[in-house]
């Protein structure tokens, strides 16, 4: 878990927040869903789900 936390930090930096910029889900491209996915991803398992 602890090595899920870091990356996540790391994502959190590196990676854009599509929040932020409100995108729209079903107007997403590709590769914005690939990272969109990513970040759910190491997210739900820095919190130990």
């Amino acid at each position: 878990m602890k090595m899920y936390k870091i990356i996540a930090k790391v994502n959190k930096l590196l990676l854009p927040s599509f929040s932020k910029q409100q995108l729209d889900l079903s107007k997403a491209k590709k590769w914005q869903m690939v990272i969109i996915g990513w970040r759910y991803y190491v997210t739900t398992r820095a919190l130990g789900k």
